[in-house]
């Protein structure tokens, strides 16, 4: 029984996320949202929005942004505006499974009243954690762009230790650079400092800070604070890696004119190939599973 999967709008991991699921049997692929694309992709048809007949849909695969609060997708390549309205959702067939980066609460809300299941990639431990792998290497990146000195030797804090801070802490301690890592979880600062790492207490932040020249926030949470960043040293720069708006006073750090940078969706910039297998390992995972259960 043939499949029909619809891949509205993205960036550019997803033109690898396209090709990977060119490889699966009896499906076929629609594009929408790409009709500025330069590269074509043979054997697949691009569609205008409007035109889909989405009671034949089996599949939706929305931009790692999913949509904003009103239900507007985000098309890196086309020009024309793309509005999934809950009544949009309630036309697909209630087998269709949704698949979206991220979802916020219009969202999840529309998914919910149509029937259809709804998959936050971004929300699985799997995806996340391989995500963490460019992530990591994008924070190395940017720490070699803006400093005029080594990783090597250089003071780090790392904010957090998820699946994200776990990940950055262990790739800059083993370029030789001085980690502490800072947590709330007894358990977390037990095994921060089991990895040979200095474990920092999240609430004691601001009596460490004037000893590091790098600091990396991967905490959703205003945790990098007024009194974290005054203790700073002048030259150190803040790259914050959690979900915007970070977990950063800005504008404290503007006044005080410490470096800070808000570095969101690293792995679609620094490896957008294979942030895009990623992707696309799941959800063949999800497709090539009787009803796309867990």
């Amino acid at each position: 029984m043939s499949r029909l999967i619809a891949v509205i709008g993205g960036d550019a991991r997803y033109l690898e996320l396209i090709r990977q699921l060119q490889g699966l049997d009896n499906t076929t692929i629609i594009l929408v949202g790409y009709d500025k694309l330069e590269q074509g992709f043979t054997g697949l048809t691009q569609m205008d929005f409007k035109d889909m007949e989405l009671e034949n849909v089996d599949g939706i695969i929305l931009p790692i942004t999913g949509t904003d609060s009103e239900g507007n997708v985000e098309t890196v390549f086309s020009d024309q505006p793309i509005l999934l309205t809950k009544q949009w959702f309630k036309q697909l067939k209630k087998s269709a499974l949704v698949f979206t980066g991220m979802a916020n609460d219009y969202l999840s809300d529309a998914a919910k009243e149509a029937g259809v299941s709804l998959i936050s990639l971004l929300d699985r431990d799997d995806v996340a954690i391989y995500n963490s792998i460019p992530t990591a290497e994008g924070a190395i990146m940017m720490a070699i762009e803006h400093t005029d000195y080594t990783i090597h030797s250089s003071r780090v804090i790392v904010t957090g230790f998820g699946r994200v801070g776990n990940t950055v802490a262990n790739k800059f301690s083993a370029l030789g650079a001085r980690v502490s890592v800072s947590a709330s979880s007894i358990k977390d600062l037990a095994r921060i400092t089991e990895m040979g790492l200095h474990a920092v207490p999240l609430d004691q932040l601001d009596q460490y800070t004037e000893d590091c020249d790098l600091l990396i926030n991967t905490i959703p949470a205003p945790v990098v604070d007024r009194q974290a960043i005054q203790q700073l040293p002048t030259h150190a720069i803040i790259f914050d890696l959690a979900s915007k708006p970070g977990g950063t006073d800005f504008e404290y750090a503007r006044q005080r004119g410490i470096k800070a940078i808000l570095a969101r969706s690293l792995p679609g910039i620094v490896a957008p190939k294979t942030a895009g297998k990623i992707l696309a390992d799941v959800i063949k995972h999800f497709l090539q599973k009787e009803g796309g259960e867990k």
